[in-house]
């Protein structure tokens, strides 16, 4: 069963971020405040949903929110800064799009930087923990694979609108043959042995 709160704060707001690990597109995250006697028996950490579980939340989610908001770090700016960075960068353009600013913010996972003065806490598998986390993990999740269906468009051959980006056989098999796109990360190992891919 996911909490409601980790704190005694009212305005507590969750975020979390998906594509860390892909070697093509934005790394998206997530923010959300839920109001106070939010229930869902269906919400959970996004990975542990099917696709049509996670689509069916999505409005739920922006409907019942007190406040929520989605941001891309895209793949020129990852290169630049690297995922670890980009990946708390998005959280932080999350939360500051909030309509609502939050008193408290919890993070999935252990690596965050201070946003203005509000104080935080990391959670280790927080989107399987607490419910806002879990909201956050299924907006940054939803509208990253909108994303990548949408680019999926441009580049059918890397088969994005199935993988998201992720370095599966199939994904890694298409970047040997037909090399990389504005879309793929030039900082990530793209091939296990660097297969003379020139930049």
């Amino acid at each position: 069963m996911l909490l409601l709160r980790y704190s005694e704060f009212e305005l507590e707001c969750g975020t979390d971020e998906a594509g860390r690990g892909c070697l093509a597109g934005p790394v998206t995250a997530a923010a959300v405040i839920l109001p106070k006697g939010f229930k869902n028996k269906i919400l959970n950490d996004s990975k542990q949903l099917s696709k049509k579980k996670r689509h069916s939340l999505k409005p739920i989610i922006e409907e019942q929110a007190l406040s929520f908001a989605v941001a891309h770090i895209f793949q020129e700016e990852i290169d630049k800064i690297n995922i670890l960075n980009a990946s708390i960068l998005a959280m932080h353009q999350s939360i500051n799009q909030l309509q609502t600013t939050p008193e408290f913010i919890i993070v999935d996972g252990n690596h965050f930087k201070p946003y203005k003065n509000i104080p935080f806490e990391t959670i280790i598998k927080g989107d399987s923990k607490f419910l806002s986390i879990a909201a956050a993990s299924i907006l940054a999740k939803t509208y990253r694979d909108n994303y990548m269906e949408r680019i999926h468009e441009e580049f059918p051959m890397y088969n994005w609108k199935q993988n998201k980006g992720y370095p599966t056989k199939e994904h890694r098999e298409a970047i040997k043959e037909f090399g990389v796109t504005k879309y793929h990360r030039k900082s990530f190992k793209l091939l296990p042995e660097q297969l003379a891919l020139e930049f």
